[in-house]
């Protein structure tokens, strides 16, 4: 029998949750002294990823005393040549980003925290595989990383029975997704998606639709001005030297061997098809993860996409180039989903590249325009058009609308951030409403959508079985090529 001296926090939960042998997590103000948490009831975590998304995200994290950053994981040492969105006020330099940039970061927070010149806990790794080998006590990793490392680094935490959390996407390749959410429901840990949502307005507008204002919805439309990176070129980038302190074969992870280019790397991943997950991922999560729960939908068997391509001149001709390296300037996409519960369907319409749907008529009588990024519920009987976070609601054909509206009781519930809800779940609680099991459906939609978007066709999806049923050629791109050795 294993000792309770010999027993880390972690296993002591993952073994008396299995037994059924009662375990209550105390609030901070009764395990700890002045309101502090106990050390013992800290989750010790592994930051693998330390660019800017990580970075924007850390001060928060750090704020909240339940968790202990313990190590940081980057195969970048430290550069300041991260991208930034938007203007950068004057700055000629970049943003900074790898993983002694991580590590001074919450060094420098602790030290602030326990009042000290210096802290100095913190190690920090090249390799993900490394870090989780020998970092002993660990109970919870943070994947920060790009896109195509996700499933790769969830698969072996998960493996190491500690709890994961990751920014979107799951995965982005289908077979990927599959893999990591099953391995969840397996292995039973605990795991969270950073994309869940759970705003006030959500259930104003679920109690809305549910009243039958508008009527049986028919149609869910969304609609997003990304990308804010660089996309849609049908060639590879040139190759450049690797910088120093930049370990590109660890950086590539599972994905085959290329020359190294800056213009895969570091914010900008997203826009191929190798790397990242588009659009359709870095904001589909925020959004159709809220419309599937207010809409009961399922698993889309249907989606056709149709994608925007680049011409040039050859030969003194005008010609198409085909592109299948990274994802269109723009696109639209049509889902056919399944509604739970009832024997219909719904049409789900995805707009990407500043493209919207058409402007209703009333809209414009009201001498309103549509947002820039928006979703619209079209029913029977009206419409609801909000901006894309469900803020500024407005109805739309329906009659009487402001004495309906004020007829329809909205619930009271609680209002949980995303990381209390995980922190609970990750200490042995209930399930986080954002763990992978509840986000499945959507990421394999989303997979399933960027499928379409990258053939620019009509795919009819098998998915118990994992296969386009209708044009063979997709199958090539549910699964990624591996780099022997990192097949997962």
């Amino acid at each position: 029998m294993t000792t309770l001296k010999n027993l880390n926090r972690r296993k002591f939960i993952s073994q008396t949750a299995t037994t059924g042998v009662g375990l209550t997590i105390l609030p901070s103000y009764v395990m700890g002294r002045n309101g502090q948490t106990s050390p013992s009831d800290k989750i010790n975590v592994a930051l693998i990823g330390s660019g800017t998304q990580a970075l924007k995200q850390l001060p928060g994290w750090l704020e909240r005393d339940e968790l202990q950053f313990v190590s940081v994981c980057d195969p970048n040492k430290e550069s300041f040549d991260y991208p930034l969105w938007g203007k950068s006020q004057g700055e000629k330099k970049g943003a900074p980003g790898g993983r002694e940039i991580g590590r001074k970061r919450i060094q420098e927070f602790y030290a602030e925290k326990t009042g000290s010149s210096s802290f100095k806990g913190i190690s920090a790794y090249a390799d993900f595989r490394e870090q989780l080998e020998k970092e002993q006590d660990l109970d919870a990793i943070f994947i920060m990383t790009p896109d195509h490392l996700h499933g790769a680094i969830a698969l072996a935490g998960m493996k190491k029975n500690l709890a994961v959390a990751t920014h979107k996407p799951i995965a982005n390749f289908m077979n990927e997704t599959r893999l990591i959410c099953d391995t969840a429901k397996e292995t039973q840990v605990a795991t969270q998606c950073f994309a869940f949502q759970d705003p006030a307005e959500l259930y104003t507008l679920k109690a809305w639709i549910d009243s039958g204002i508008i009527g049986e919805v028919k149609e869910l439309h969304r609609w997003t001005n990304r990308p804010m990176w660089p996309q849609g070129s049908p060639y590879l980038p040139k190759p450049a030297p690797i910088p120093e302190g930049f370990d590109w074969q660890l950086w590539l992870g599972p994905s085959t061997n290329r020359p190294y280019s800056p213009d895969y790397t570091h914010t900008v991943f997203r826009g191929w098809y190798e790397f990242g997950a588009g659009c359709l991922a870095d904001m589909g999560y925020y959004g159709f993860w809220k419309d599937w729960r207010i809409l009961n939908l399922g698993m889309p068997e249907l989606a056709e996409a149709s994608s925007s391509f680049t011409c040039e001149i050859r030969d003194f001709r005008s010609t198409w180039v085909k592109n299948n390296l990274s994802y269109p300037h723009a696109a639209t996409l049509y889902w056919e989903v399944p509604v739970k519960n009832k024997n219909s369907t719904m049409d789900v319409f995805w707009y990407e590249g500043g493209i919207k749907p058409a402007t209703p008529k009333s809209l414009i009588k009201k001498g309103k325009s549509m947002p820039e990024d928006g979703v619209m519920f079209i029913g029977e009987n009206g419409i609801i058009l909000t901006d894309y976070g469900y803020r500024n609601a407005v109805l739309l054909d329906v009659k009487n609308e402001e004495q309906l509206v004020s007829s329809i009781k909205i619930p009271e519930v609680e209002l949980i951030d995303q990381t209390t809800e995980m922190i609970r779940a990750f200490k042995g609680g209930k399930a986080s409403r954002g763990d992978f099991v509840h986000v499945q459906t959507v990421a394999e939609a989303i997979c399933l959508g960027n499928l379409a978007i990258r053939m620019d066709d009509r795919l009819e999806w098998d998915n118990k079985n994992l296969r386009v049923t209708n044009l063979e050629k997709a199958n090539e791109f549910v699964s990624r090529k591996y780099r022997k050795g990192w097949e997962l």
